[in-house]
């Protein structure tokens, strides 16, 4: 199976890895075309446009930094847009909110393409090790061609209707995780400046009711000052304020996500935006 890939930074390029990894033909795209690099020395191509990508494969995979990237890729000179026809399909992994996934559907649609939206639940690691989670929505025969290669970039895939849901349902997650990494730097501060042993604290968490990957993982790393981004902070603060027009758009109030964005905010005051979003432990020092 051939696909084209737009995008390479931390997840695009552990995604695109992996799909080469297990026999797929993939032509990648970069806007730093350097970075194509090491993907061309695992058996990549390289497309010089989106629109030339689009051109060379029958489905094609984006995995964009923030709405503005996903639509410039799309709407630009040389891009999808230029390319995109019948026979042809657009899965756009980035996140996004709901509207721009709607905007880039449309756009699709209008030349005659298929388009399905698919963000993940995940950062580096699951990208590298295949899985993650995909939540897709749009046009369900897309879906199932793709699921080859969703069964490689992924643990688990959601199919969850029409296109913006899963836009919806990535936010609500990450909304959710903003949250709580939030509480769980304000516990580990609390814990230290009270006397108690902040590993301890870890130790505790992990044998208990909310015991979860995210603190086992992170946790100690914060408690030794490593913020080898993962999932970039200012990532993490463009989906909290995301969550919270969603949030605004459907009167819901949400003052405990309104408070994590004021500190992911401040971190990213603070030079931390590039840094994992686990910096955000930094702004309580």
């Amino acid at each position: 199976m051939e696909v084209g890939f737009l995008g390479l930074g931390i997840m695009g390029k552990a995604m695109s890895m992996n799909l080469l990894k297990n026999g797929f033909k993939v032509t990648v795209w970069n806007r730093t075309l350097s970075k194509c690099n090491e993907l061309v020395a695992h058996g990549a191509s390289i497309g010089k446009t989106p629109a030339e990508v689009i051109n060379k494969c029958t489905i094609t995979i984006a995995m964009l930094s923030d709405p503005a990237a996903a639509l410039s890729v799309v709407l630009d000179k040389d891009g999808v847009l230029e390319q995109i026809c019948g026979g042809k399909g657009y899965i756009d992994m980035s996140t996004v909110d709901p509207e721009t996934s709607c905007k880039i559907n449309e756009a699709i649609t209008s030349k005659g393409g298929r388009f399905l939206e698919a963000p993940v639940s995940g950062s580096k690691q699951p990208a590298e090790t295949g899985q993650l989670v995909i939540l897709a929505a749009g046009d369900k025969a897309l879906y199932e061609a793709a699921i080859p290669a969703f069964d490689i970039l992924g643990k688990k895939s959601f199919f969850l209707g029409q296109v913006g849901n899963g836009a919806k349902m990535k936010l609500v997650v990450n909304m959710i995780m903003g949250s709580m990494m939030n509480a769980f730097s304000e516990g580990l501060t609390l814990a230290d400046r009270s006397g108690l042993n902040p590993h301890d604290l870890l130790d505790v968490l992990d044998l208990g009711a909310i015991a979860n990957p995210m603190f086992k993982g992170k946790g100690p790393a914060m408690l030794q000052n490593n913020y080898s981004p993962a999932f970039p902070l200012k990532h993490q603060q463009k989906d909290m304020r995301l969550a919270l027009a969603l949030g605004d758009e459907n009167s819901v109030p949400m003052p405990v996500a309104a408070a994590s964005n004021e500190a992911f905010k401040k971190a990213r005051s603070m030079g931390l935006g590039d840094m994992d979003f686990s910096a955000v432990f930094e702004t309580l020092k």
